[in-house]
């Protein structure tokens, strides 16, 4: 949390990194500290009190911010692939296509897909009453062990939901191989050496981040659902709910050196 807060921070301070690349990673930063609060702040409270506890409200607000955190996450990550797109396939244009009032609608546009995508999904899990157990074995409200414990209609339903989404993840998968294969195709023709680093050092976070986010949501589609507790249940969901925020910062601190330098300015405060 500390981490994507940090980088929001240094980006909305700093003046040379007012640019639509540094304003998509500030959102993606924003978009993770927001996805790790919804799960771990109440996790820690329940395991300091020694309570297994969560009202309906509360489950229904955490599956409704994590799913619309998420979604609006794999979204910015689309847009940040035609975003090195056109920096390093058509550079000269770059400006008058990547606008900023362009990174002002897809922002707001981004934002507002995964809100619509969220009250869907929340919708169709919670539209009618749990017909078992009201117990899940996890520490938040897993999506999976909801599903568990509801009922025919409600799961049947949430199907019909996922394979919409499904073809709408699959559109974005186009769009993000296409963007790739040009990227890459573009950087292998370039003659300079110094010149193919750069465009490689420019997209290889976002490439990174893109692949983590992938295989975290690999765990959360195909991870085990079990009616007990287990070590296997816990892992899988410690994965996607916490591991790509927490990696996140580090590979855009890292292998960015203008947000190091901008890091560098604000602590000795020039």
């Amino acid at each position: 949390m500390a981490g994507n807060l940090l980088t929001v921070t240094v980006i909305v301070r700093d003046a040379h990194l007012h640019y639509p690349m540094y304003f998509f990673i500030a959102n993606l930063s924003l978009l993770d500290f927001c996805y790790i609060s919804v799960t771990v702040p109440k996790s820690i409270v329940n395991s300091l009190m020694n309570c297994k506890f969560i009202s309906l409200k509360e489950c229904v607000a955490q599956i409704f911010l994590f799913l619309l955190f998420g979604f609006t996450e794999f979204i910015f990550l689309v847009v940040m692939s035609y975003d090195r797109y056109v920096a390093i396939c058509h550079p000269l244009h770059y400006q008058l296509i990547i606008t900023p009032r362009l990174c002002t609608q897809i922002s707001g546009g981004s934002w507002a897909t995964g809100l619509v995508y969220s009250a869907i999904h929340t919708g169709t899990i919670f539209y009618l009453p749990f017909t078992k157990s009201n117990a899940i074995h996890q520490f938040f409200c897993d999506i999976p062990q909801i599903l568990s414990i509801s009922s025919q209609s409600v799961q049947f339903s949430e199907t019909v939901t996922l394979a919409v989404s499904t073809c709408i993840a699959l559109l974005c998968f186009v769009i993000l191989f296409a963007s790739y294969v040009n990227i890459f195709s573009t950087v292998l023709q370039m003659k300079s050496v110094e010149a193919r680093n750069k465009a490689l050092s420019t997209c290889s976070p976002q490439l990174a981040t893109l692949i983590l986010f992938l295989i975290s949501g690999f765990f959360a589609c195909l991870g085990p659902i079990s009616n007990m507790s287990s070590i296997q249940n816990l892992l899988t969901a410690i994965f996607y709910s916490m591991v790509s925020p927490l990696v996140n910062p580090i590979i855009f601190s890292l292998r960015n050196r203008e947000i190091k330098n901008a890091l560098s300015r604000m602590f000795k405060g020039s």
